[in-house]
């Protein structure tokens, strides 16, 4: 592996020319510095990260903190995050918090000790993270950006449209005449759940429709408590829902194995819509009626947003909500309600 002084010998320039162009710590000449990288390919020279932190102040490396296995929905996010760091030279260094605030607090510490430039984190149910994760990160002057689940911290945050997708998936449903509609909403305590949630039960109220409370349970975001609630709700005594809105794609999963299992047809017996997409929605039959969220974009933007406040944007906190796109399919049952069946 060749040396420092080895690129500078080949490129016939100073030690410290070979450094500002590895670095970019001083604007080199275009002429010098082709001449640098080529000879940085020729001598099999390798860049030391941990000295060049030291001169710069600057690791290289972002760092994210999320629930990555829980969720599958941010298998995407993160994939999109790791590509738009790379593209900008960034390294990614990453932990699943597993939405527990107390392993959260715990992998943020780890990830500030080992030096990153900035953060993007996915908080825990509230209110820990807001007290003692966000403010821990604050107080290290490390760049924030929170992603997915909004907060009241001044920092800059990044989520999908919440509260009018919802709506609009409850809205179709009782434009379809149904009145029993049930909801499985997501984990307690955080900001995307509840927002869903009170979305779900205003548009209810709109049409002077009221979802009785033995029909709207919390599926914990997780496939194995969606599809017991599912069952206790489609078991218990009394009417039971005609349809369902379900306010993550994790649950989707748990919510149709127990149709399944209690042989409910969709949408024959349940029409059923969905907040959040598959990739293979329309390979399900039948096709699922869903709100999509744009998760690429999602984690493309919150590293712009980040790498902005490492290169010095001091500006007030920016809050953005990107819009969603309604998958019309056949779940909700409007393929039944056309064809009479």
């Amino acid at each position: 592996m060749g040396t420092m002084a080895d690129v500078a010998a080949a490129a016939g320039v100073s030690i410290s020319t070979v450094s500002h162009v590895i670095n970019e710590t001083r604007r080199v000449d275009p002429r010098t510095r082709d001449a640098v990288l080529e000879a940085i390919a020729t001598t099999g020279y390798r860049r030391n990260a941990l000295a060049a932190a030291l001169a710069t102040s600057r690791s290289g490396v972002l760092a994210l903190s999320i629930s990555a296995w829980q969720n599958p929905y941010f298998a995407p996010v993160v994939r999109a995050i790791e590509s738009r760091a790379g593209e900008l030279g960034y390294a990614l260094m990453m932990g699943d918090s597993h939405d527990d605030p107390a392993i959260e607090s715990s992998l943020v510490g780890s990830l500030l000790d080992r030096r990153a430039d900035g953060l993007i984190l996915a908080p825990a149910p509230a209110p820990r993270a807001e007290r003692t994760t966000i403010p821990m990160i604050r107080s290290a002057g490390t760049p924030l950006v929170l992603i997915d689940r909004l907060s009241s911290a001044p920092v800059d945050q990044l989520a999908s449209e919440g509260s009018e997708p919802v709506a609009r998936l409850t809205s179709h449903l009782i434009e379809l005449g149904h009145e029993r509609i049930g909801a499985i909403t997501g984990r307690r305590g955080i900001q995307s759940s509840v927002e869903r949630s009170e979305a779900f039960t205003t548009a209810m109220a709109t049409a002077g429709l009221r979802s009785a409370p033995r029909h709207m349970r919390c599926g914990d975001s997780s496939v194995d408590e969606a599809y017991t609630q599912t069952l206790a709700m489609y078991r218990g005594r009394g009417p039971r829902p005609t349809a369902l809105v379900v306010l993550n794609n994790a649950m989707t999963v748990g919510v149709m194995r127990a149709l399944q299992e209690l042989e409910l047809r969709v949408p024959q017996d349940v029409a059923l819509v969905c907040y959040d997409d598959f990739e293979w929605s329309d390979l399900f039959t039948p096709g699922l009626t869903a709100v999509a969220q744009d998760v690429e974009a999602m984690g493309r933007r919150a590293v712009d947003l980040l790498v902005e406040r490492i290169d010095g944007f001091d500006g007030p906190r920016r809050v953005e909500r990107l819009p969603t796109t309604f998958h019309h399919r056949d779940s909700c049952g409007c393929e039944r309600v056309r064809t009479g069946v």
